[in-house]
């Protein structure tokens, strides 16, 4: 029954013919929303109109690099030597970092919200007593050995810095910033640990924290970079210096050259130069970790630091006048204070020099990796001061304090076990003579493998057991 019909049936008269007026549709009615374009697609999209229209002139193409050198058999060398070189760095730097015995007191690290990674596994000991002479100076010594093949390393990867189109995907963009944090990491831990062994720290803020975070960024890059290239470096190798692959081919890694210009030396040959130029950095730096003659070749280690000959004649890094000594603070008014149990003795340099006196023959290392032979140091244990408090039987950690005025380690808190160590000394003489001023006349301590801002100069309080 159509609709005319059912409304004569049920009104009467005559049927309303429908409404046939045309209307106007309503806006947006008949259009489809435009389709939803994700990131992925966008990144795509401009990846191709970046490819379409190709790099643009200078380093960006290709052919701008045209040295016959660059190829996967030459950076993969320096990749495998700079891996051994930097997990020796990186295992020495960790060690040097538990010398200081940092979760003992915050006087001994001061590195703010390091969290868990300001781990370390075991106290500092004290034997063997060259422990950290050789530990910071394989550290320091290899950082500056390394400076030639990390350059050459850096060279021989550039043109996968100027890489076009620049970004690809959301995987290469991640790849990219990876590669951003290890050059920049590797540049900025090495430049600091440079300028702090030629004493000319010129960076704002305490160079063990900067180095610190620095190290880590470095490393957490390292090694994600070394997981996704240590197969391809190993197969490189061992294909040999002489396998150059196309420069279309997957080997060839975006490093090889289309139109290499005429080679002036050979690979191997490049390789010796840098080897050259690292083995030269040996000679002129290994001396000051060596000492003795040896350090006459040091030609790179800060100079203007020694004192002269005779007794005291052996290397600092700051004078007393450097550290704000005034000749009040260590003259004949200069008082010990022991402190320990609730006792306190209050002892005068006499009174220390009329107590049993004891000998010790040891050497001084820094953390900018010098350090002396062993010098013959004599003065009283720090045992037979802890006794003076009562509490020389087990002798615990002591809190040493220095008159120095400011500035970093004028304070440190040392562990039983160096405490405690017979070799660790209240020293006032060195080499059969008083300690100089520089020295830290009238005494300082001396303890076996210990860095050397922790073998404090100029002692005021030596405070056993309490919480530092």
């Amino acid at each position: 029954m159509s609709p005319e019909v059912s409304w004569v049936d049920m009104h009467g008269g005559e049927p309303t013919p429908p409404d046939r007026t045309p209307r106007r549709p309503s806006a947006g009615a008949g259009r489809q929303p435009p389709p939803k374009v994700s990131a992925g697609e966008r990144v795509r999209s401009a990846v191709g109109r970046a490819r379409s229209a190709g790099p643009p002139p200078g380093p960006t193409r290709p052919g701008f690099w045209r040295s016959p050198l660059r190829g996967p058999w030459l950076t993969a060398v320096f990749g495998l030597v700079l891996l051994v070189g930097v997990v020796v760095l990186f295992v020495t730097g960790l060690l040097s970092y538990a010398s200081y015995n940092p979760d003992l007191a915050p006087r001994n690290d001061q590195t703010p919200d390091k969290g868990w990674l300001g781990f370390y596994l075991f106290t500092w000991p004290t034997s063997p007593y060259w422990l950290y002479r050789l530990t910071q100076g394989v550290h320091t010594v290899l950082g500056v050995v390394l400076v030639p093949v990390l350059l050459a390393k850096l060279w021989s990867v550039i043109p996968k810095l100027f890489e076009w189109p620049p970004l690809r995907s959301v995987s290469h963009a991640l790849e990219r910033l990876s590669l951003l944090l290890l050059v920049g990491g590797a540049g900025f831990t090495f430049v600091t640990g440079i300028l702090n062994i030629q004493l000319d720290y010129i960076f704002p803020g305490s160079f063990y924290v900067l180095h610190f975070y620095g190290a880590w960024v470095f490393m957490a890059a390292f090694v994600v970079h070394v997981a996704f290239r240590l197969p391809r470096a190993v197969r490189a190798v061992r294909a040999g210096s002489g396998f150059q692959p196309a420069p279309d081919a997957p080997e060839a890694a975006g490093l090889v050259s289309p139109r290499p210009a005429a080679a002036t030396i050979s690979r191997r040959g490049a390789l010796a130069m840098v080897g050259a130029g690292s083995f030269a950095l040996l000679v002129v730096t290994a001396g000051q970790s060596i000492g003795g003659w040896w350090r006459r070749t040091a030609l790179l280690a800060p100079h203007g630091r020694d004192p002269g000959t005779g007794p005291n004649g052996f290397q600092i890094n700051k004078t007393a006048a450097s550290s704000g000594i005034r000749p009040s603070d260590i003259g004949p008014a200069w008082r010990l204070t022991v402190r320990g149990g609730g006792r306190q003795e209050v002892l005068t340099r006499q009174m220390l020099l009329d107590m049993p006196q004891r000998e010790a023959s040891l050497p001084i290392a820094c953390v900018e990796g010098w350090s002396t032979p062993n010098q013959q140091w004599s003065g009283v244990r720090l045992t037979d001061l802890a006794a003076l408090v009562g509490m020389g039987t087990d002798t615990p950690q002591v809190l040493v304090e220095s008159v120095q005025r400011g500035g970093s380690f004028s304070s440190v808190v040392l562990a039983a076990n160096q405490a405690r160590d017979d070799r660790s000394l209240l020293a006032m003489r060195v080499n059969g003579a008083d300690l100089s001023p520089d020295h830290g006349y009238p005494a300082r301590v001396i303890i076996p493998a210990a860095p050397g801002v922790h073998n404090t100069k100029w002692v005021t309080r030596l405070t056993f057991g309490e919480p530092a």
